[in-house]
């Protein structure tokens, strides 16, 4: 009776995994309809300026955030999906995840681009007056300890399949 229960639970997961789909759907059509605009509203007042190609810019690299962020909430979905509930769906060899650690992996590469593009917002907006360094600092911070944890989990992978490969 209880391992049917538990058995069963495992589609407790649908409730993230939905959540986080309906979240990624919503991030990227906002994105897709704001991109739009985006376009719509250039062509329209047509202000050909560096202080309007600066504003621009940092629009376009605003919709390209929600679009990252939306691919986060859309890996989240998926995974959790295919570890909990099928693992068949047909789906890239790259974006197949087996393990929490596949999932892990791709998340933390995904927050590596997102940061970098969060930075590069703020350097397109950089007026001069704002110190971009402890901000630039505590992003290649974190980045720098997302790689050093994707490195060594590599190593130790390799070094697992080296001692498998030897028995």
């Amino acid at each position: 009776m209880l391992r049917r229960l538990l058995s069963v639970s495992r589609f407790l997961i649908l409730v993230p995994v939905l959540g986080s789909f309906l979240a990624a759907t919503t991030l990227l059509v906002y994105g897709g309809v704001e991109c739009v605009q985006l376009v719509i509203d250039t062509v329209r007042h047509f202000d050909i300026s560096s202080k309007g190609a600066k504003a621009l810019a940092l629009a376009f690299i605003e919709v390209v955030d929600l679009f990252l962020l939306g691919t986060v909430f859309y890996i989240i979905a998926l995974g959790l999906y295919e570890l909990f509930i099928d693992d068949r769906l047909p789906l890239p060899a790259w974006l197949e995840i087996h393990d929490l650690d596949d999932l892990k992996d791709k998340l933390a590469g995904v927050v590596v681009v997102v940061m970098g593009v969060l930075f590069l917002g703020q350097v397109v907006t950089w007026d001069g007056q704002r110190d971009l360094l402890p901000f630039g600092a505590a992003i290649a911070l974190v980045i720098a300890a997302l790689t050093w944890f994707l490195g060594k989990k590599a190593k130790k992978a390799a070094k697992g399949g080296e001692t498998a490969d030897a028995e």
